[in-house]
């Protein structure tokens, strides 16, 4: 398996936080975590202290992206591997790891222009997990879910994802274009038994948050099903409707977040068995479904 064990968190600059808190807390159902900053809103999901940071910011935009490993050793050969490939990383102060309740972090730009956080040693919250809806995240041994990362050279972040940071290929899907322009894929890439914890889209050098989506994943298809319920209550806009897909087998739905990006909200996502798994290109994203035309 790769040295990342699993995405962590996710640090945000949000312009709205008082749309977010409702967003989160009123509509999602995530749990308030706290930290160190009065400021920020701190969305908990499990033992973490926060899975989701929200710090308030001018602009929307994703601040960090925030890999687990296993312990020190891991974390000296994420080091070395990205150092020789030429990349400059930060090891953060004891005091910044403290903030991000760890015990070690370090920090480097990846080539896409995301500030990318590798991290061991998380501080627990064994407090019971308050949702005010009574969510059950699917997080252990999994993560937080996946991010989806817009990238101006698609071959160059993948190498960088697979080949640096031992992620692992877990298929693509082939963008519709038109003949002239050649294949154009999006690519799915592991680093446990989820299907995914990251997916590469090309963007076209596009200014923008930085992220497309982030996955959270609950244990069961009613919740999925009120959350549903209380998005279009509440009148937020459905980026997709509800569908399931084809790859990870994924029933969610999308709704757009006060950030501009979007929030997808599922369950029954797959597990992969990497002895016997075979990277696949799928043509269509979902079985039934998810429809982008809203």
């Amino acid at each position: 398996m790769a040295v990342i064990s699993s995405l962590g968190y996710v640090k945000v600059a949000v312009s709205d936080p008082h749309a977010w808190r409702t967003f989160a807390f009123d509509v999602i159902g995530f749990a308030e975590g706290t930290g160190p900053d009065p400021d920020a809103i701190y969305l908990r999901m499990d033992e973490r202290a926060a899975r989701l940071v929200l710090v308030p910011g001018e602009a929307d935009k994703v601040l960090a992206i925030g890999w687990e490993v296993r312990d020190y050793r891991a974390l000296a050969q994420v080091r070395e591997a990205v150092e020789q490939f030429g990349i400059e990383v930060t090891q953060l102060p004891l005091a910044e790891a403290d903030v991000r309740r760890v015990e070690e972090v370090i920090s480097f730009v990846d080539p896409s222009g995301t500030t990318v956080e590798v991290f061991h040693g998380p501080v627990l919250d064994h407090s019971p997990v308050l949702s005010q809806h009574g969510n059950r995240f699917v997080t252990e041994g999994l993560g937080l879910g996946h991010a989806v990362l817009p990238v101006p050279d698609l071959d160059t972040a993948f190498r960088f994802y697979t080949e640096v940071l031992g992620f692992l290929p877990r298929g693509a899907f082939r963008l519709p274009t038109p003949p002239e322009y050649g294949p154009m894929r999006v690519r799915f890439l592991g680093v446990n038994r989820r299907h995914h914890s990251l997916a590469l889209i090309p963007s076209g050098g596009q200014e923008g948050s930085g992220l497309v989506h982030i996955m959270v994943e609950v244990d069961s298809l009613d919740d999925v099903g009120r959350a549903l319920d209380r998005v279009g209550k509440a009148g937020y806009h459905l980026s997709s409707t509800l569908g399931r897909h084809t790859n990870d087998k994924m029933i969610s739905f999308y709704v757009r977040t006060p950030g501009g990006w979007d929030l997808e909200f599922g369950c029954e996502g797959m597990t992969v068995d990497e002895s016997t798994y075979t990277a696949e290109e799928i043509t269509a994203d979902s079985y039934w479904g998810h429809d982008w035309s809203r």
